[in-house]
């Protein structure tokens, strides 16, 4: 994930409306997926950036350990 950037956010959302748009026989699950997607992206980069620090900030470190 880099920076916010509305170019790339525009950019996405009208890859997902052409993918929805030219498959009107998409299983209805990954139409309703598809969508979701597209509802939920960050329209501004206050949004954006909450998610990013939501997503980093939950991840854990597994720590591997190489003795069996």
């Amino acid at each position: 994930m880099g920076p916010y950037s509305e170019e790339k956010q525009f950019q996405r959302a009208t890859s997902i409306k052409r993918l929805l748009d030219d498959n009107p026989d998409m299983d209805p699950l990954y139409r309703a997926i598809w969508k979701k997607h597209l509802m939920n992206l960050a329209l501004n980069e206050t949004t954006y950036n909450y998610r990013v620090k939501n997503i980093y900030s939950n991840l854990r470190r597994e720590i591997i350990s190489w003795e069996q």
